[in-house]
This record gives C-alpha cells, structure tokens and sequence, in this order.
C-alpha cells in the first residue's frame, strides 16, 4: 500500500504540471532570449534556462505532456488490440488462428520499438504520432500474450464449463466471463507497460524520431544538453531526474497495484 501511494503521489505530480501546462506555463517555451541563455537555477527561472534562452520548467511542464500523451495513447493502441487477440486465440486454442496470433507476436517481438520507429518514420518522417504508432506497435503483443496466456488458465473453470451448458458461445463467454477476471491483471500490466512507454518515447525523442520542435520532449531535452554538460549540467539534470522519477512512480504503483488486486497476495498479508 504504501508503494502504490508513493508511486502515485509521484506520478500526480507529473499528470498535474502536464495538465496545468495545457493552460499556463511560466514563460513561452516557443520564445527565445538569446542573451538570456544558459542561465543558472533562479527566482525567474527556477530550473535556469537552455542553450536558446528558453525557460527550462517550462520546458518539462510541456514535455511531461508530450511523454504522458505519447505513452498513454500507445498503452491504449496495444492494449484495445491484443487484448481481444489474445481473448480470441485462447478461445480457439490450438486452432490456425491461435498459430496466426502467436507466430504474428513473434514477428512484431523481432523488431524492437527503436526500429519499428525507424521504419515507420523512413516513409512518414519523424513525429511524435508515428513514435506512438511505433511504441503501439511493440506493446500489441505483450497485451496479446498475457491475455491469452491467463485466460487459458480460466476456460477449464467450472464458471466456464457452466456457461458452456448454458448455451453461450465462445465470444460471449470471452467477454463476459474471461475477460471480467482479467481487469486487474490488465490494470498492473498496463501501468508498466505505461512507464516502459514513458522510456520509449524519450529514447525516440533523444534519437530525433520523437516530438519535433518546437515543442519540448524530455529525451530531446537530454540530447541538446550532452554537449553543454559541463558548463550547464541542469541542462541535462532537469529532464534525466523528471523521466528517472515519473518511471519510478509508475512502477511503484504497478508493485502497489499488484499487491492491492492479488488476492493470494492479500492472504499473505493477512
């Protein structure tokens, strides 16, 4: 329990600059000061400034946005089709469709989200809807092996088997037995998959596949700092400890959920 609270007071405080950042920022990340650059942590600037003048606070504010965006959409893209992938080649276990599944997982596991991006962007070009694309992409199998490998466990249950005499097909009971018992173990995996794609999408973004400027990305943040490390180091500090801290919150709610929603977990506890 205190993991999951933890872990989401960690993540509130980054859900909460990226939704006040839709409204209000400090300064006009889009507005350069030249003479204003490299500028050190101060009342004006809390967080100093970049190598362009612009205000770094700012910049994160709208960068925790561009980072929860990027990963939630792409959470929902590979969780809204593998999970009824999944549903579907272990309701017709054995069958050619259930080889099709796991044979397509297989395939999209060969190509890590790096380069699926690269691919993708190769003839679209670089943006932050083809790294969510991209990052979608690679998530649809997790969802797809987890859902099929649980609900397995389920359809020789007596819940099913009573069903099944009761004249429901299998697609019936797939949604209205096998997938009910398996909310919260979509609920954990989709929290980490969650801050897996909060990492994808800054490797994206440092790589120049990502969020393209002018608007802020916490992993071009890092790449345009390397460089003036030495003589601005908050440069790099900011966005580092932002993606360090925003992944170990969601992997605390994850362990918190985790022990929360398992009942064999609460036993255990008790």
């Amino acid at each position: 329990m205190r993991a999951l609270v933890a872990g989401g007071a960690i993540v509130a405080v980054f859900v909460a600059a990226a939704l006040v950042s839709l409204v209000w920022t400090p300064w006009d990340v889009t507005a350069l000061d030249i003479a204003g650059k490299l500028q050190p942590p101060s009342r004006a600037h809390w967080l100093g400034t970049d190598h362009f003048g612009r205000d770094v606070l700012s910049m994160l504010m709208v960068g925790a946005r561009v980072s929860i965006a990027v990963a939630l959409v792409a959470v929902g893209i590979g969780m809204g089709l593998g999970v009824p992938l999944g549903l579907a080649a272990a309701a017709r276990h054995g069958s050619l469709l259930d080889e099709i599944v796991m044979r397509g997982n297989d395939l999209v596991f060969a190509f890590p989200a790096l380069l699926i991006a690269i691919m993708i962007t190769a003839v679209f070009g670089p943006s932050a809807v083809n790294a969510i694309v991209a990052i979608g992409i690679f998530n649809v199998p997790v969802f797809a092996r987890l859902t099929r490998g649980a609900a397995l466990s389920l359809w020789p249950r007596d819940f099913v088997l009573a069903a099944r005499m009761a004249g429901k097909g299998d697609a019936r009971i797939s949604l209205e037995h096998i997938l009910p018992n398996l909310v919260n173990l979509l609920i954990v995996q989709g929290t980490i998959q969650f801050s897996l794609g909060i990492l994808a999408e800054a490797g994206l973004s440092y790589v120049g596949l990502g969020a393209q400027p002018p608007t802020p990305s916490w992993g071009r943040m890092l790449a345009e700092s390397q460089t003036m490390f030495a003589l601005a180091p908050h440069l790099a500090l900011a966005p580092g400890l932002a993606i360090v801290l925003t992944v170990l919150g969601l992997n605390l709610m994850g362990d918190g959920l985790r022990d929360l929603l398992d009942p064999r977990l609460r036993r255990v506890r008790a």
